[in-house]
């Protein structure tokens, strides 16, 4: 059983007792969070497909982790006209660890 979710304009494919990490949502360690946009659900044998969303169906996890990933260096440059610019950048993210899809 699987189902595919919208979160911060991405979409993840997720299962029971999975370990997701999303862009960063409000909330604390052990908080309850639920996904109302559920855009596919299959639960073996058939497909659900929403248009766009399918209502009945929501997954419901809990939040893991609030951290932050690894650093990645911006690096702009023009050649020959002295230009350089050195940015970094750590992405948030909230780790969700999926406890049940409900149909």
């Amino acid at each position: 059983m699987y189902a595919i979710i919208s979160s911060g304009g991405k979409q993840y494919r997720v299962e029971q007792g999975e370990l997701l990490r999303i862009e960063k949502v409000p909330g604390k360690v052990g908080d309850t969070i639920a996904f109302d946009k559920v855009l596919l659900f299959s639960d073996g044998n058939n497909i659900r497909v929403g248009t766009p969303v399918l209502d009945d169906v929501s997954v419901e996890g809990h939040i893991v982790e609030q951290g932050k990933s690894k650093k990645i260096i911006v690096f702009k440059y023009k050649r020959r006209k002295r230009y350089r610019r050195k940015h970094g950048h750590r992405q948030q993210y909230t780790a969700i660890m999926i406890d049940s899809i409900k149909a």
